[in-house]
């Protein structure tokens, strides 16, 4: 990687899966929200590619997410762990045990990527509850108001 110049940034992500939300392909919804310093650079919301037959399973598709490299090729250093948000405890207890498993091959790739990168400390998972997660939106339809 080329040498990092500049004042570090801190990185910051809340991550979102709407379990089997598509109500014809039971396919879940992904949102994502990332900020860097404060300001969010990165969001978007898309349909993940696989079906997933749990929550946990959602969320852990979604959590396949980086910009760490991104940016260190980029030659912005960044300060410490990328801040992790979900309002899923299962994904968060689990990312942090090593002798965790998972038997569905998609899941297990994307767990065992996202515990590799909380082994190393490039991530930190935490809960955040579902009212305050801000990727919730980006996961959830949306009224709008009707045009005459």
């Amino acid at each position: 990687m080329p040498e990092a110049l500049g004042l570090a940034v801190k990185l910051m992500m809340f991550v979102d899966a709407s379990h089997a939300s598509n109500l014809v392909t039971c396919q879940s919804r992904t949102g994502v929200l990332i900020f860097v310093n404060c300001a969010p650079i990165i969001w978007y919301s898309k349909k993940q590619n696989s079906v997933e037959t749990s929550s946990f399973g959602s969320e852990f598709m979604a959590l396949n997410t980086g910009l760490r490299y991104k940016l260190r090729m980029m030659r912005v250093p960044i300060d410490g762990y990328c801040h992790t948000c979900v309002d899923n405890n299962s994904v968060v207890l689990n990312s942090s045990r090593p002798e965790s498993t998972l038997k569905k091959k998609s899941n297990s790739v994307a767990y065992n990527y996202v515990q590799s990168k909380c082994a190393t400390d490039v991530i930190r998972i935490i809960w955040e509850g579902t009212k305050t997660n801000v990727a919730d939106v980006l996961t959830k339809i949306q009224s709008g108001t009707e045009r005459a």
